[in-house]
């Protein structure tokens, strides 16, 4: 009874802020509706036990019981994540633990090894139904707000090549090359002798064998390597998607090491997810920890002034800074609607937990980006002290159409 009076004096306090769409079913068969308008999403709470889970309703603790089934939640994903972020801000103090903490953890190679095969080695048949079929998991580029996709994934690689002024015959390291379209692109547009660079089994097999079926084995080098391991020279770097996994106090070591494997007069692309609090701090209400535990162990999220100031320290001149947020809400958008769409055929690939466990975290981000909670960012970079005359006097160059590079088609290979 405790529990239950609890619960109507929560549900009477909701009512009381704002109206949701939202059905609480309880235990007893009994429902209540949070508005007058029909409800997009609906939570079962199957036993008196679970009640907790509302009333301390951080997206931790919600996301949580979703995932290991102490809660029952139906409805459209991107319902799902406004309506828990509502709860959360309408009954939790957005302070203390609940604030935008800021999390640092122990990297070495083993631990991030071991994060990125957690997260990237459920299979490459899962990523299949929900990205585009070159397999792009970063954010895309929207250049007028009408692609698809597809589309959008090859404009975001070749903007990237455009940005760092990729020229024939020249040497690019992708440092987390995924399944290796960027490196692929790079060879087949410019002749560009390539190494790419995972720590994703998958990956690394995938992305081999598609750089093998379109005869660019001669050009591009797929290595299963840790980018630390990595010696020589390059004229171009890219990193898409990947510094997420560095670690706050790693950056200046990861920005030098960029450094030292850039060629004198070369250029690199850092291109990554940051927070939007100027401590690093995670997302609020407990987003951060959720997608801690259960999506990307150990990764951690700088501000962009934090990167900046880091890239210097690594001996990094910045050139040029574009903040692509609203590209990253609208791509993590289109992946939810592909993993909803597609629910039935990743279901049996991921096994139910993992299925909620990616439900959420999709839709999560969308709403993340979306609503400036965190952000997405392209930093272009040289080799601190070179002489301005080397320098470009504007940025058209980066966004001149190039025919070649607007119509040929992105590699759409399959093993």
């Amino acid at each position: 009874m405790f529990v239950q009076n609890q619960l109507k004096s929560w549900i009477a306090s909701i009512r009381s802020k704002t109206a949701l769409p939202l059905r609480i079913e309880l235990w007893n068969g009994q429902h209540v509706d949070l508005s007058s308008e029909t409800p997009s999403v609906t939570i079962r709470l199957p036993t008196v036990a679970s009640a907790r889970y509302l009333l301390n309703p951080s997206l931790a603790n919600l996301g949580s019981a979703y995932v290991e089934g102490n809660i029952e939640v139906k409805g459209k994903a991107m319902d799902m994540i406004s309506i828990c972020n509502a709860l959360a801000r309408n009954t939790l103090k957005p302070e203390g633990k609940l604030a935008r903490i800021v999390r640092s953890f122990t990297h070495d190679k083993s631990k991030d090894a071991e994060a990125i095969r957690y997260h990237y080695d459920v299979s490459n048949a899962f990523y299949e139904q929900f990205l585009d079929r070159a397999l792009v998991y970063s954010c895309a580029y929207f250049e007028h707000g009408d692609e698809t996709l597809a589309q959008a994934q090859v404009k975001k690689i070749d903007h990237i090549l455009k940005k760092i002024q990729l020229q024939p015959g020249q040497t690019l390291l992708d440092i987390g090359c995924g399944w290796g379209a960027l490196v692929i692109r790079a060879a087949q547009q410019y002749g560009a002798r390539c190494v790419g660079v995972t720590l994703s089994e998958n990956q690394y097999a995938l992305a081999r064998e598609r750089v093998a079926a379109a005869g660019l084995a001669h050009l591009i080098d797929i290595r299963l390597q840790d980018y630390r391991d990595v010696t020589g020279q390059f004229d171009r770097i890219t990193s898409v998607g990947m510094f997420e996994h560095v670690g706050l106090k790693h950056l200046p070591d990861y920005f030098s090491i960029i450094n030292k494997l850039l060629a004198p007069d070369g250029m690199a692309m850092n291109h990554g997810i940051t927070s939007t609090d100027p401590e690093n701090g995670e997302t609020p209400y407990g987003g951060g920890e959720f997608i801690e535990k259960y999506v990307f162990p150990h990764g951690e999220l700088a501000h962009i002034g934090n990167v900046l100031k880091t890239m210097q320290q690594g001996g990094l001149e910045v050139l040029d800074v574009e903040n692509l947020r609203r590209h990253y809400a609208r791509t993590c958008a289109l992946w939810t609607e592909n993993f909803e769409a597609h629910a039935e055929q990743i279901r049996p690939l991921a096994g139910e937990r993992r299925f909620r466990i990616w439900h959420v975290y999709l839709a999560g981000c969308a709403y993340a980006f979306e609503q400036d909670l965190i952000s997405l960012y392209q930093i272009v970079c040289v080799k601190a002290g070179r002489r301005s005359s080397t320098l470009p006097w504007s940025r058209n160059y980066m966004y001149a159409q190039e025919h070649t590079q607007e119509t040929r088609p992105a590699p759409v290979l399959t093993p």
